[in-house]
């Protein structure tokens, strides 16, 4: 049998983009839970890195990652149903992990689809534990939600902000200024901009958006200092942000929340978004 083969993916390669797509509806059918390659986070520029593993000419495996706040990095993975049980992941995780490691980056964390059994047995046995469940969602009102009330202004941050984006986050996420300030540093890409939101000329929260093609833009580290929290702006400054994308003929609004947040989901299906799948995330060491 011809062995394996395992080579980093080219964003702007067509051919191994319909290679993808082709794997991403194979696996589709043999599964009852949604699956999802992100292609179109693999095919940009500076996107997230992605791993294919061919049998001959026929693209079996694929291990998709990206670093996430620095000290770990986000793995999704999906080998063919008719592949499955013969090391293709492991191969691909082995290889990732040599590609990883020179970063510095010392965690692994796996997504893995909601009712996916072979994924939980392949995270478990690899001693990762269960970190977070979240919902993925996009934005799909059934009917006609009027446009966001004008109290207050989203600009785009200023080099100046930063240390408010700094203090933002990590009092309403509890995250380390260190590590806050770190991440936004990391990534400050020019698809990535984040809106600060102001009241009465002053900073009250931000949220960040990430422009991932012509039609796909999702929305993220979205906040409120907790100064400024059930007030409304909230609401208000997520409307504002997904009237001006549609403004922009952005088709595909997209978010995730964790499950647990009972408080944010209800503010975004208040808002018009809808949950079309849940991720478990495992975390694990490199």
């Amino acid at each position: 049998m011809q062995p394996d083969s395992i080579i980093a993916m080219t964003y702007d390669s067509k051919e191994q983009e319909a290679a993808v797509r082709l794997l991403e509806q194979q696996c589709r059918q043999a599964a009852s839970f949604h699956l999802s390659s992100d292609i179109e986070h693999l095919v940009k520029k500076d996107g997230d890195y992605a791993l294919l593993c061919y049998r001959g000419d026929q693209l079996i495996g694929l291990l998709s990652w990206f670093a996430s706040e620095g000290d770990y990095a986000q793995i999704n993975a999906m080998v063919h149903p008719d592949y499955r049980c013969e090391g293709v992941f492991r191969s691909l995780l082995q290889r990732a992990r040599e590609d990883i490691a020179p970063l510095g980056i010392q965690k692994l964390c796996y997504r893995i689809p909601q009712g996916s059994q072979e994924g939980l047995r392949a995270a478990q046995s690899l001693g990762a534990v269960f970190d977070r469940s979240e919902y993925a969602m996009s934005y799909a009102p059934k009917e006609f939600i009027s446009p966001a009330p004008a109290e207050l202004r989203l600009l785009p941050a200023a080099p100046q902000d930063l240390d408010f984006m700094v203090t933002c986050t990590s009092q309403a996420f509890g995250d380390p200024e260190e590590a806050a300030r770190e991440y936004f540093l990391q990534t400050d890409e020019p698809e990535r901009i984040t809106y600060i939101a102001w009241a009465d000329s002053r900073p009250i929260g931000l949220i960040r958006v990430n422009y991932v093609n012509e039609d796909t833009a999702f929305i993220h580290n979205f906040c409120i200092l907790p100064s400024c929290q059930g007030k409304g702006y909230g609401g208000i400054v997520l409307r504002q942000t997904v009237d001006f994308l549609l403004q922009k003929s952005y088709s595909l609004i997209r978010l995730s929340v964790v499950t647990e947040n009972a408080r944010a989901l209800n503010l975004y299906l208040s808002a018009g978004f809808k949950i079309h799948s849940e991720y478990k995330y495992y975390s694990g060491s490199l």
